[in-house]
């Protein structure tokens, strides 16, 4: 018999703009619980994004960059009398979401720059205008997705 399945924990907004999913996102981007530095990181980068694009409400920009990069379809693995198929499975809105954020933060650590602060910033600019590599990794989900689109019926 299974056990029970943990229930989901309280996520509280975050102070400045009061929105859960900055809350989330400061959450991805934290390392080793450092959540004050990761909660300056975010906050700077937006500043930073209301200079670059002169934009009095860059938390639009961040929604915009969320939005373009969360995946619709991708392909999960399923085993069928010995042989593995890729099917293509839509996603829940919440792994959209996770998958977006995840996304976003992993490209902006590898991208080229001084601090995370212009990395970051810089990352969420280039998915908000749908460009740069978050977008391409969606793009190519997508891809991936169409080409098995064969053994959907697999679902």
């Amino acid at each position: 018999m299974r056990r029970r399945r943990p229930e989901k924990r309280k996520i509280v907004p975050d102070p400045v703009y009061g929105d859960l999913v900055v809350a989330k996102f400061v959450n991805n981007l934290m390392k080793d619980g450092k959540k004050s530095v990761a909660e300056r990181i975010f906050y700077d980068s937006l500043k930073l994004i209301g200079k670059k694009e002169k934009t009095d409400n860059p938390l639009d920009i961040f929604s915009k960059a969320l939005k373009n990069a969360a995946p619709v379809v991708e392909v999960k693995s399923k085993r069928i009398g010995g042989a593995t198929y890729q099917v293509p499975i839509d996603i829940p809105d919440n792994r959209r979401m996770a998958l977006a954020m995840r996304w976003i933060i992993s490209f902006a650590r590898s991208r080229k720059g001084n601090s995370m602060v212009d990395r970051l910033s810089a990352e969420l600019i280039s998915a908000s205008k749908n460009e740069g590599s978050t977008i391409k990794k969606k793009e190519d989900t997508h891809k991936m997705a169409e080409a098995n689109k064969a053994f959907s019926h697999f679902r």
